[in-house]
């Protein structure tokens, strides 16, 4: 072995086993943060159901509830308003930070969402964990970088490791959350953010097992009431026209959300705080009401998911008791309530989880096309699957993430016999997002996030240019195959005199000298990612020259 290939395998080795560490850390850290933040949110729900199940026996305490639920809505505006970076489930800013887009004040966001995510639970609002726990995850991932005192392009793939730590630690789902760390992320599979991402939720559930077994629990199986058979061809047909409905409601919820948002932003007020506290306050108030008049309303939607189960067709899904209504009546109640609500909460920035509402929305429309086709002929025991498949078909058309949606189904079921019929579901979901031209709605609102915050405005283009080092990670990798800062460009290659202009095929070898243009409001984070990619260590210990 030559000692230029004996130098760059050592240099990938060393690379490798820092990730390793350094994901393991964030791992622990995120997994006790977002297991404790679960737990917490977990007696909020109970807590705060029990409360609304005691205030419909005593209507006497309703004006009482609504005057709590407005303190309530004074207090999460104003830590929206000082701490923006919580607004909404949190995903879109965890994402722009996984970019390197945005920069987390760890201990800031951290704490912000842990307090107000759980406040919204505990005022019994439309509000999961999932998302939450996402940003709290990459905000931890954040500290340990900075307590490390790790690189720009460590520090990214740590915020990553810990986003998808959070996730996996809260939805039981440690292959979804690494699906979903490539897949919205960062749109991309590179080796660095696997082996981070994987050291991270690998020691995250860990931790989350020991801090439940110190606890004396158990973790749940997610949706318990479900189990699954294999579908026979001729059941097909019912998976292609449910999941055309559940990508038509998924469209309808895409383009709600944002007319909710158009509509808030109406809003008028002599006072900025006081136009904050109205947006919140509407969306409070109307969860508060739903919340009372329907309980399956209430929280994430674990529970209302949970009693759609059948066990295969040996029970009847149910939901709670609705003025006596019979389920399929009581179920569309339900639905239409919490369709409104998540979509109301994502308009008005409320601190509080989407993810597993948009879930709960999809099994709701599942549970009721089962119905039909059992009236119509299916075997009542393929119903469990088909609201599975719902649920990822609606979750795909408004998120664009279909790898995400199929790892999810499968992990949740814990079998691949209905692999088929799920790719079937979830990429007629994908397709109908597709010719609706609507964008993942994670990478909508992070856009939105981008303008309201004037990061757009900041930016300005920059030209950098990078030289590429032996042993370095961009070595003997094609342009489209690293992770570069978001937004960077390489516009040119300098090798040996000559002058490439790349594509994404192209092969960056040491020795190169990269052009690289890139709109920011950040150029020095941006040219220490860049020399961090490329292993060039030039003007470390001299002032970095201005960009033009």
């Amino acid at each position: 072995m030559s000692e230029k290939k004996r130098k760059n395998r050592g240099s990938v080795y060393r690379n490798a086993v820092q990730l390793v560490a350094v994901g393991a850390v964030t791992g622990i850290f995120a997994g006790a943060v977002v297991t404790l933040y679960n737990l917490f949110a977990s007696s909020g729900e109970e807590i705060s159901r029990d409360i609304y199940a005691y205030i419909r026996q005593n209507p006497v305490f309703i004006p009482l509830l609504f005057v709590v639920l407005a303190l309530g809505a004074f207090l999460l505006s104003a830590a929206v308003r000082l701490v923006p970076m919580i607004k909404g489930s949190g995903i879109p800013q965890t994402e722009g930070a996984t970019r390197g887009i945005i920069r987390f004040r760890w201990y800031r966001e951290a704490v912000a969402m842990f307090a107000a995510s759980l406040l919204s639970i505990f005022m019994g609002l439309s509000a999961g964990s999932e998302g939450p726990s996402v940003e709290i995850g990459g905000a931890c991932g954040d500290g340990v970088a900075c307590m490390l005192r790790r690189n720009e392009m460590v520090r990214r793939y740590q915020v990553t490791g810990g986003a998808c730590t959070g996730l996996a630690v809260a939805f039981n789902a440690p292959l979804t959350g690494m699906a979903f760390a490539f897949e919205e992320a960062h749109k991309r599979f590179t080796p660095e953010v696997f082996i981070c991402a994987f050291s991270s939720v690998i020691m995250g559930l860990l931790t989350r097992t020991a801090i439940y077994a110190m606890l004396g629990k158990t973790p749940a199986n997610s949706f318990a009431s479900y189990v699954f058979y294999e579908m026979p061809v001729s059941v097909y047909g019912y998976v292609f026209l449910s999941a055309i409905v559940c990508g038509l409601f998924g469209v309808v919820f895409y383009h709600s959300v944002f007319l909710c948002k158009r509509l808030f932003g109406k809003i008028s007020a002599p006072k900025p705080w006081l136009r904050d506290w109205m947006k919140i306050l509407v969306a409070v108030v109307l969860g508060g009401i739903f919340s009372f008049v329907a309980v399956d309303v209430m929280g994430g939607g674990h529970g209302l998911i949970e009693g759609l189960g059948t066990h295969g067709g040996a029970l009847e899904p149910s939901v709670s008791g609705l003025f006596g209504l019979p389920f399929v009546a009581a179920l569309t109640v339900v639905l239409i309530m919490k369709f409104v609500i998540t979509c109301v909460n994502m308009g008005a920035g409320v601190p509080c989880g989407a993810f597993i509402p948009m879930l709960a929305i999809g099994a709701c429309i599942g549970a009721l096309l089962s119905r039909g086709w059992i009236a119509l002929g299916m075997d009542e025991k393929y119903a469990d699957l088909l609201v599975m498949i719902c649920m990822a078909a609606f979750f795909t058309t408004i998120v664009r993430a279909p790898i995400t949606g199929i790892v999810m189904v499968c992990e949740l079921t814990w079998s691949f016999a209905p692999l088929l019929p799920v790719v079937i579901g979830v990429s007629v979901g994908y397709f109908i997002g597709d010719i609706s031209r609507t964008d993942g709605i994670y990478e909508k609102l992070l856009s939105l996030f981008e303008k309201e915050n004037g990061i757009r405005e900041r930016a300005q283009k920059e030209i950098f240019t990078i030289s590429v080092k032996e042993g370095c990670i961009a070595e003997g990798r094609s342009v489209r195959n690293i992770l570069w800062p978001a937004g960077a460009v390489v516009t040119e290659i300098s090798r040996d005199g000559a002058r490439i202009l790349p594509d994404g095929d192209t092969v960056v070898h040491g020795g190169d000298i990269l052009t690289v243009v890139c709109r920011t409001d950040r150029p020095e984070k941006v040219e220490e990612d860049l020399r961090d990619i490329a292993g060039d260590e030039k003007d470390k210990d001299e002032e970095p020259p201005e960009n033009d």
